[in-house]
C-alpha cells in the first residue's frame, strides 16, 4: 500500500511540473511587443525600401500592398464589431496574417525579380522616377495600401507592355510605342499625384 501510494504522488507531482511545460507550448504567438499599427508601419516602410532599391518589381509590390489593405479592411471590421477594440483572438488573427505579409516581403525582396534602379532609356528613368515617387509616398504614409496597390498594377502592366513591344522590335521602342508608354506614365504620374495629396493616410 505504502508503494501505491508513493506511486500516485509521485505521478501527481510529475503531472504538476509538467503542467507549465503544456501550457507554454500551447500559447498564441509571442508577442512582439509591437502594436498592430507599430508593425503595419514598419512592413510598409519595408516595402517603401524594397521599391526603392529595386528589390521588389511594382508587381510584387502591388501584390503586397493588395494583401496589407486587404489585412488593413479586416482590421476595421474586427474593430467595428466590438465597438473599436481589437479582442484578444483578433488580435492573434492579425499577428498571424502579419506574419505571413511579413515572410512574403522577405521572399519578394530576396528572389531574383530586380527592378532596373539605374535605367539608360527616357521610359526607362521615366519609370524608376515614378517608383521613386511611390515609394516615398508609402513610406511617409500619403498612400495607403489599396491606393499603392492600384498605383503598382498600373505600372506592372506598363511594364510588360515596354518588355512585350521591345521583344518584338529587337530590344528597341518605335516612336509610336514611346508616345503611347509616355502618355501611359503621364496617367500614372498624375494619379500619383492625387493619391499623394487627397488626405487619405496609411
Amino acid at each position: 500500500m505504502n508503494s501505491t501510494i508513493k506511486i500516485t504522488l509521485l505521478s501527481t507531482a510529475l503531472a504538476m511540473l509538467a503542467l507549465p511545460v503544456v501550457a507554454q507550448t500551447t500559447s498564441p504567438a509571442p508577442v512582439t511587443g509591437e502594436s498592430i499599427q507599430d508593425r503595419k508601419e514598419n512592413q510598409q516602410d519595408r516595402i517603401a525600401n524594397g521599391v526603392k532599391s529595386g528589390e521588389l518589381t511594382a508587381g510584387e509590390t502591388a501584390n503586397l500592398e493588395k494583401k496589407e489593405s486587404k489585412l488593413n479592411q479586416e482590421e476595421r471590421d474586427m474593430r467595428s464589431l466590438d465597438n473599436g477594440k481589437l479582442t484578444s483572438a483578433d488580435k492573434a488573427t492579425l499577428n498571424q496574417q502579419q506574419n505571413q505579409l511579413s515572410k512574403q516581403i522577405y521572399q519578394d525582396k530576396h528572389n531574383s525579380s530586380l527592378q532596373n534602379t539605374n535605367p539608360k532609356s527616357e521610359v526607362g528613368k521615366r519609370a524608376e522616377n515614378q517608383q521613386d515617387r511611390i515609394a516615398q509616398g508609402i513610406k511617409s504614409g500619403q498612400l495607403t495600401s489599396g491606393e499603392a496597390a492600384n498605383l503598382e498594377t498600373k505600372d506592372a502592366k506598363i511594364n510588360q507592355e515596354v518588355r512585350t513591344d521591345r521583344a518584338a522590335n529587337g530590344g528597341k521602342l518605335t516612336a509610336q510605342e514611346k508616345a503611347q508608354v509616355n502618355r501611359q506614365q503621364n496617367r500614372v504620374s498624375r494619379q500619383i499625384y492625387r493619391d499623394k495629396h487627397n488626405r487619405r493616410k496609411q
